[in-house]
């Protein structure tokens, strides 16, 4: 439980100790600052503790969002002050410099606070958070606090303020009162986001059917999920329930029951008599690229200096006008967007229509948002980090062999990294559709892109494309095995080329949530135990030029499995002691296309 020390003389009629009481917090009553510090000491170290004014008139919810935010070591609003133990040190220290000041002594440690520890201060918005010092001013700010509803401010900002069209029209209005009826029955945003992945595999069995009924039924189903898919994290905005855990889970099932749905749509379509699984495999390898895109873009930016760009400026200007904010954002084929178009094509039309439309859609999506950073990168003048250079290393998933390459240090000549690593993809996935199966060129080719993968990464990726390396290696990896497994030509090896595709790109979303949550990669054991990605092009080369187009079927499901099962355990285990050894909760926001 946590603690709340109320400081200062207690005002005759103050709702302040009920609620308090009705977040969480255990009330103590200090009449000083040496009392203060005394209650202090008496409050276990693995707790939260507040100190707020006894004179504090304000709405619950701003004292929600000051004390209870979990994402936050420190936090304060005027009259109260926060910290959670990691940041109990510096509140210690700020009484102790504090303990002679006579003005609200909240923000006196905020204030001083603030120079050994960094102080969110919640944006309040329209809700009331003040101190009065007299009856007239505490008047005036009760009625401040009577003339709005921060009930309703609660629902509102529970919404995400930047989000897809159908989205925010279609099922925000009504998601967030479902989030609020979750939270008045104690339910989780992790429950909430398990129904939603529990929904669409529903809705993917449904699909595989290959009935009419079933079809209908899959595409209402899908929009079921993406509801509860909006309404986990406005639960988690609406009730402060952030967690490391929980970002994870909400990212992860995203990606989990979109390729689930695919491999639906395939199954379904198969019992029809129409192989889709090309076209499923495709999409599910082009949405991928389309987000490393985004990622990469977005870390090779995150902390540059000196970063503008006069394109980026052209963008603002268009911000402001309203249709247009619109416009871009439903021509980028946003998860709301995308799972609508999905789900009524699903139950109106066929599985191959319905992922020709989806790959059309996110192609055209995949220009535009690529050739908008395209000309950003070009125009911007930015100075890029070592973080930022390691971040765009990490996600670029080089094993062992790539890695040999890199350590001879040819020259500086290598410096044009983007080039490199698309020349390389480009010939691969060139060979494999320019020669039969089993061709000894492709392994030729592959042996190439391993070099050039490793001397792609000989300087550091400062450069302003060389956020495009990533994606150049995603699509060429995930490109060959979809070619080798399609000019195979026998029975389920398109399928085991998209449960190899799965399972690989699985460790790469793991492998960004782990750097945008601030955990750093994945270990280098990890990497190397599944080969890098160059690696598991090479092998899966030599599997289709040694090995005949049934057992090449056999040893990618055998790669699957093998990748999957250390990838999902290692993961499982990160992810689950992160949570228990209490890492800093997050909250991911969404995907950014």
């Amino acid at each position: 439980m946590s603690t709340a020390i109320l400081t200062g003389q207690p005002v005759p009629g103050s709702p302040l100790e009920g609620d308090l009481r009705s977040l969480g917090f255990d009330v103590r009553v200090a009449s000083d600052a040496a009392d203060v510090e005394t209650l202090l000491a008496a409050v276990p170290g693995d707790q939260r503790v507040a100190v707020v004014d006894a004179r504090f008139v304000g709405h619950v919810h701003a004292l929600r969002l000051a004390l209870t935010d979990p994402r936050f070591a420190a936090s304060a609003v005027p009259g109260a002050v926060t910290a959670k133990p990691e940041a109990r040190t510096a509140l210690t220290h700020a009484l102790r410099t504090s303990a002679e000041v006579t003005a609200s002594l909240p923000d006196s440690l905020a204030a001083a606070m603030e120079s050994g520890a960094d102080v969110h201060r919640p944006e309040l918005g329209t809700l009331v958070a003040t101190v009065p010092t007299d009856p007239q001013t505490r008047n005036e700010a009760r009625q401040a606090v009577a003339a709005v509803d921060d009930e309703a401010v609660r629902l509102r900002t529970a919404v995400k303020s930047r989000d897809g069209f159908f989205t925010t029209y279609c099922i925000s209005p009504y998601s967030r009162y479902i989030a609020r009826w979750c939270a008045r029955r104690g339910l989780t945003p992790n429950q909430v986001t398990t129904a939603s992945l529990l929904t669409a595999l529903i809705a993917a069995g449904c699909a595989a059917t290959g009935t009419r009924g079933g079809f209908v039924a899959a595409g209402l189903l899908l929009i079921l999920s993406f509801v509860l898919d909006c309404t986990d994290g406005q639960l988690a905005r609406y009730s402060l329930q952030y967690s490391t855990l929980g970002a994870w889970l909400d990212a992860t099932f995203d990606r989990a029951k979109e390729y689930a749905y695919y491999a639906g749509l395939a199954l379904g379509a198969a019992r029809g008599g129409d192989d889709v699984w090309a076209l499923a495999l495709g999409a599910m390898v082009l949405q991928t690229c389309r987000h490393v895109v985004d990622f990469s873009f977005n870390e090779a930016n995150h902390d540059a200096t000196a970063n503008t760009s006069p394109t980026a400026a052209l963008s603002d200007k268009l911000d402001s006008v309203d249709w247009t904010v619109w416009v871009r954002r439903m021509i980028v084929l946003p998860i709301g967007e995308r799972w609508a178009l999905i789900a009524v094509l699903t139950a109106v039309t066929t599985p191959r229509i319905a992922l020709v439309v989806l790959l059309i859609g996110c192609a055209l999506a995949a220009c535009y948002t690529t050739a908008g950073r395209v000309l950003r990168s070009l125009t911007r003048k930015a100075t890029r980090t070592d973080r930022a250079a390691g971040a765009l290393a990490d996600l670029s998933d080089n094993g062992p062999l790539a890695s040999a390459f890199a350590a001879l240090k040819p020259g500086a000549w290598l410096r044009a990294a983007p080039v490199l690593a698309f020349v390389g993809g480009a010939v691969l996935v060139g060979a494999a559709l320019s020669n039969p199966y089993g061709s000894p060129l492709v392994v030729a080719a592959a042996a190439l892109y391993v070099a050039l993968s490793g001397l792609a990464l000989v300087m550091p990726l400062k450069a302003p494309l060389d956020w495009l390396v990533p994606p150049f290696f995603r699509a060429a990896e995930y490109g060959t095995v979809l070619v080798l497994a399609a000019k195979a030509d026998v029975n389920g090896a398109l399928p085991a080329a998209f449960g190899l595709v799965a399972a690989v790109a699985y460790h790469h979303y793991d492998t960004v949530y782990r750097i945008k949550g601030g955990t750093g990669a994945p270990p280098a054991w990890l990497v190397r135990a599944i080969g890098g990605q160059e690696g598991r092009t090479l092998v899966v080369a030599l599997a289709a030029a040694l090995l005949s187009a049934t057992d090449f079927t056999v040893a990618l499901t055998a790669l699957a499995v093998a990748v999957a099962l250390v990838v999902l355990v290692e993961s499982i285990h990160f992810w689950v002691t992160a949570h228990k050894r209490g890492a800093p909760a997050v909250h991911d926001e969404g995907e950014p296309a």
